[in-house]
């Protein structure tokens, strides 16, 4: 397995953000999440994108984050979001997001954010238990989803 940083934009990463715009579908209905996203959004400094392939060259997890300075949406100065964590069905309990957390993690960190935060939803409870295990505790909800009753927002000290 490797760790590679990619465009929120290539290829691999368009089809996996379709596999798990897929997977919320089936969770939450509406066609998915409906967060605004901007390829440059991922650009360093300002973010990453990664994706974790197996030795085959196949993409099995995904995850990145963005800065998210104070904006009417509830996010902080110094704050770094977590987007599209994902791990595809046949490569899970691999630890995979986990290494992919730590590695976004790290990446903020060097770059100067001072918090990483993120919004899931009820209906990931897996999803709520990496996050709780990795030191995240609830917060004041941000976001697109800040008003709906299925979210749950987490932050984290970098």
């Amino acid at each position: 397995m490797n760790i590679r940083r990619v465009a929120f934009d290539h290829p691999d990463a368009v089809k996996m953000n379709d596999q798990v715009q897929a997977e919320y579908h089936v969770l939450y209905g509406d066609g998915g999440d409906a967060t605004e996203l901007d390829p440059a959004d991922f650009d360093p400094p300002n973010g990453v994108y990664l994706i974790v392939y197996d030795e085959s060259g196949t993409p099995l997890a995904t995850g990145g984050w963005r800065a998210r300075d104070t904006n009417p949406e509830g996010n902080l100065d110094g704050d770094a979001e977590l987007k599209r964590m994902y791990v595809v069905e046949q490569a899970r309990g691999l630890g995979l997001a986990r290494r992919v957390l730590a590695a976004l993690e790290e990446d903020a960190r060097t770059r100067g954010r001072v918090r990483m935060v993120l919004e899931t939803g009820t209906k990931q409870p897996a999803a709520i238990a990496l996050y709780a295990s990795s030191g995240y505790e609830p917060c004041d909800k941000f976001g697109h989803y800040r008003f709906h009753d299925d979210s749950r927002c987490f932050a984290k000290r970098l």
